[in-house]
């Protein structure tokens, strides 16, 4: 992992092989960033005029590599782009901006950021922004792995407060929360090979437990036992059986109980609804809701939060074979409701309806389920923001306002009622499908009939953030994103009154 420290030394005479200043745009041109004028003035000022000749824009993600032929110790300035020029720039453009430059300098050794860093919230933001952007997935190379540049080493965030306590904090923040970011896009990344139900909930109690947090384990006869209809029913197409896991933070004199309910589909063919070939090839992600609560309460039993935070991975595979379960099945989910399976791809659904009902028991401050779970979230939101939905506008409105916060692209949506009258079955208590139009929100409007009367519940669908299949950008790697962990971990401390 990328080490954080924190320098107040001048840009233009630390000994590293990369200085990083950031650069803007006003009126068409390129100008310096705050953070960069030692720099600039051992190149004789000429600095932002050097970048435009390159090239260079200003634009959010452009990066810009200058010689720095001996004005300054470190051989190469790289001069990032923020936007439009401000008179402060905001977190998230902070966190961005220094991802992209650190995902840039892969291969490089040291690095210095000369970014804005006038307080611990500026700083913080630098810190996390470095290392989610050096985050790498190797795993599987082999005879390519060394034509793979490695992710930079170390970071030093160039600060006048590098004695601050508040800032070290700040920098200890971003390294707890980056590295189960990274935890999170190692688990999606994983092939479905070695990442089934039982092998996922192995990997989640080890990284669990790592962290202090109490694990239990069900395994598929606890599950059928108890009534966990809808696990068991998504899962029996597989050899490899469900799993659900509970994982549990209770610190003493804890402020709030925030429970966190993630989907965990392993692989997702659509069982005997099989989908189409190009459909599945990124259905290793299928798990990436299961992946952010697991992470997140590792992150936050490291930070020791004062809030009590249980965390639920129902665990599946969903596979097409003889024992598979069939459209026009019928399912009892774990408290008694019956679904009829209309959609044997609608599965999602299904697994978080056994764990809501399960999670509800214990009564919780908040429950905040986070799946992967329709394609029309892509349709409505695009590849890159996900959903918010909830049976409150109250609490609605505080997980957005804490996703903006903690720099993830939420945006809340309905849960028009109109809509349910779509999913009745004449059979039992409720179908697995409903109205095509609106399917994110029929979807939402499912998992609320699970949530008890009084229960604060939100939705969260992460389908397209999850997993990003286009280019690099910013912080965000090609692959698994870590979609939602930073959000949980700011409700969490939200919750703890920090």
């Amino acid at each position: 992992m990328t080490s954080l420290s924190l320098t107040a030394s001048k840009a233009d005479g630390l000994r590293v092989d990369a200085v990083v200043v950031g650069v803007a745009r006003r009126d068409g041109e390129v100008v310096l960033v705050p953070g960069a004028e030692a720099v600039d003035r051992a190149m004789k000022n000429r600095l932002a005029a050097t970048v435009s000749a390159l090239g260079g824009s200003g634009k959010a993600d452009d990066v810009v590599k200058v010689a720095s032929m001996g004005a300054v110790k470190a051989p190469v300035v790289v001069a990032v782009g923020l936007g439009d020029e401000a008179k402060s720039y905001d977190h998230e453009r902070l966190r961005r901006a220094a991802g992209a430059a650190v995902r840039a300098l892969a291969g490089t050794a040291k690095v210095a950021l000369a970014l804005p860093a006038g307080d611990a919230e500026s700083i913080g933001a630098l810190a996390e922004g470095a290392a989610l952007g050096a985050y790498s997935f190797s795993t599987y190379r082999v005879a390519s792995k060394d034509a793979k540049k490695q992710p930079v080493q170390s970071v030093a965030i160039i600060t006048d407060s590098a004695r601050d306590k508040a800032a070290k904090a700040a920098v200890t923040r971003a390294e707890v929360v980056s590295a189960a970011v990274a935890l999170c896009r190692d688990f999606v990344n994983t092939p479905p090979a070695d990442l089934y139900p039982e092998s996922f909930a192995a990997a989640a109690s080890a990284a669990a437990k790592a962290a202090g947090v109490k694990v239990e384990v069900l395994d598929d006869k606890a599950l059928k036992k108890a009534g966990y209809g809808g696990i068991m029913g998504v899962g029996q197409g597989s050899v490899r059986l469900p799993r659900l896991v509970k994982l549990t933070w209770s610190p003493a004199r804890a402020k709030a109980h925030l429970a966190l309910v993630g989907k965990g589909i392993t692989f997702d063919s659509g069982g005997l609804s099989l989908k189409p070939g190009p459909s599945m090839e990124t259905m290793k992600s299928d798990m990436g809701g299961a992946a952010a609560v697991i992470a997140a309460i590792t992150a936050i039993a490291r930070l020791g939060l004062p809030v009590k935070v249980t965390a639920w991975a129902p665990m599946a595979e969903n596979m097409p074979s003889g024992t598979a379960q069939r459209p026009s099945d019928v399912l009892h989910i774990y408290g008694g409701k019956t679904v009829e399976v209309l959609n044997t791809d609608a599965e999602g659904r299904l697994i978080l309806a056994d764990a809501i009902v399960r999670a509800s028991e214990e009564k919780p401050d908040l429950l905040v389920d986070v799946a992967t779970l329709t394609g029309a979230q892509m349709v409505a939101l695009g590849s890159r923001t996900a959903a918010i939905m909830s049976s409150t506008d109250e609490v609605r409105e505080q997980i957005f306002a804490v996703s903006k916060r903690a720099g993830e692209a939420f945006w809340p949506m309905p849960l028009p009622v109109e809509l349910r009258a779509s999913m009745d079955s004449e059979v039992a208590d409720i179908a697995n499908m409903g109205d095509r139009w609106g399917g994110m929100l029929v979807a939402g409007l499912f998992l609320k009939e699970f949530v008890p009367d009084g229960q604060a519940w939100a939705h969260l669908d992460i389908a397209g953030p999850a997993f990003n299949e286009g280019k690099p950008h910013g912080y965000t790697p090609k692959g698994g994103t870590g979609a939602a962990v930073r959000t949980f971990v700011s409700l969490a401390e939200e919750l703890a009154g920090r």
